[in-house]
């Protein structure tokens, strides 16, 4: 299990360099100004930090709970990013629509891009940082200490 350092790390990490991608791309794809999408991008980014946290620790405790160990798999990787982009959705499409003055639908579009983005962002990223970062084995539970023999 990761300790609460290494989340933080995980969780600002990868905020920062998505941030520094999708912000010239975001400005460029819908035509905005780099400052619009700029603040859109870091408040969404401050909400997604928060929401990593709480979905990692979440996920990461439902895995133990269902598979015995944190370890990820293929299948459990794809399912990862898709919850965690689908509960960001939800969160952030008011927001976009309220601060770019743009219909709900429209932010739903803005939204739909930049997570299709962050779902292969995602992936990559925590793969690498699960390589770069190994989750630490679980302590092995304690030997029972036989009774000694006198």
């Amino acid at each position: 299990m990761r300790r609460t350092a290494d989340r933080i790390r995980h969780a600002i990490s990868f905020e920062i360099i998505g941030l520094v991608l999708i912000t010239p791309l975001g400005a460029w794809a819908f035509d905005m100004p780099l400052h619009s999408i700029g603040l859109v991008a870091l408040v969404a980014a401050t909400l997604a930090t928060l929401w990593n946290y709480v979905y990692n620790f979440l996920f990461d405790h439902a895995m133990l709970r269902l598979r015995g160990a944190v370890s990820k798999r293929l299948k459990h990787r794809i399912v990862h990013a898709v919850l965690f982009e689908l509960g960001l959705l939800i969160i952030l499409v008011p927001f976009i629509a309220w601060q770019l003055d743009i219909s709900l639908v429209d932010a739903f579009i803005m939204d739909v891009s930049f997570a299709l983005f962050y779902l292969v962002y995602a992936f990559v990223f925590n793969w690498l940082y699960d390589v770069v970062f190994p989750v630490p084995e679980p302590e092995p539970a304690s030997a029972s200490i036989a009774p000694s023999q006198s």
